[in-house]
């Protein structure tokens, strides 16, 4: 495939900007879809980290989606021609605590388009930065990272992976049916059908399953942190995914504290390879 690498670095710099309101009922809903007991969720309520996601959702008409979910590319984002999208990982910083009750605004600005060659072929990443501001102030910064590949080939070896560690401090078991993928993606307003459509997941992208969003993921490691440090104050957050998982399988989120300070957080499949690592910076 010929991608003319020039035409989309010609969005370097497009920005977009989105207003939204932290009101009660998503993160209600987030908090039952991960089990936690009910909350009221009331006014001045801290948002967990992360739990942003629940806003700025994607608006795009039913009439103008792509046949993978996702908006018609060629807007905000890059027109890149390669059919699989997935969010490779993010960078967070945050400043303040978002609240129940604020109205927030969003900027984002499309940070830079890159080419790389992988094992199976052309790789596009597209780095978005955004900065989410409340009162008056920037509460939360973060940089997106999204990655743009080629179907697999028939024939195509799967990658080896990486072996996650072994020395977790806590650990988690987490059951990714079909219910929580598709809870998740209401709750984020995610179209993307590699979550919810099997037979489109299956048989047009090659997946083995139904592929578990990688924010909830993320989402999910910051959870364990948060049940195991309930006073902990995340500063930052980084963390890059590795290795697909599938609702085919069960998975563990696994916490090790590094110093007083710093947290390493990871996901691995069942029989112990790397699929997410993170880090987590407390105050």
């Amino acid at each position: 495939m010929n991608l003319d690498m020039d035409s989309l670095r010609r969005w370097i710099g497009r920005t977009e900007q989105q207003q939204d309101a932290v009101t009660h009922v998503p993160p209600q809903a987030l908090g039952a879809t991960l089990d936690w007991p009910p909350a009221d969720w009331a006014n001045g309520t801290e948002l967990p980290p992360c739990w942003h996601w629940l806003f700025f959702l994607p608006r795009a008409p039913q009439s103008e989606l792509g046949p993978d979910g996702h908006a018609r590319r060629g807007g905000f984002l890059p027109p890149v021609p390669l059919p699989r999208r997935m969010w490779a990982g993010s960078q967070l910083e945050f400043a303040a605590p978002l609240r129940v009750g604020q109205l927030i605004r969003r900027q984002s600005r499309i940070a830079d388009v890159r080419l790389k060659e992988g094992r199976g072929g052309p790789m596009v990443f597209v780095h978005v930065e955004h900065e989410i501001h409340a009162d008056g102030q920037v509460c939360v910064r973060e940089r997106h990272d999204l990655v743009y590949r080629d179907l697999p080939q028939p024939g195509d070896a799967a990658p080896a992976g990486q072996p996650a560690p072994a020395d977790a401090q806590w650990t988690r078991r987490v059951v990714p049916d079909d219910v929580l993928l598709f809870r998740y993606s209401a709750l984020t307003f995610n179209g993307h059908r590699i979550h919810y459509d099997r037979r489109y997941a299956t048989e047009v992208e090659g997946y083995p399953g139904l592929v578990v969003h990688g924010p909830l993921i993320a989402t999910l490691l910051l959870d364990l942190l948060r049940r195991e440090l309930p006073q902990a104050r995340v500063a930052r957050f980084a963390f890059r995914a590795l290795r697909p998982l599938f609702d085919t399988a069960p998975f563990r989120v696994r916490g090790q504290g590094l110093d007083a300070g710093t947290v390493r957080l990871w996901a691995s499949t069942e029989d112990g390879l790397l699929a997410m690592d993170a880090t987590a910076t407390l105050a």
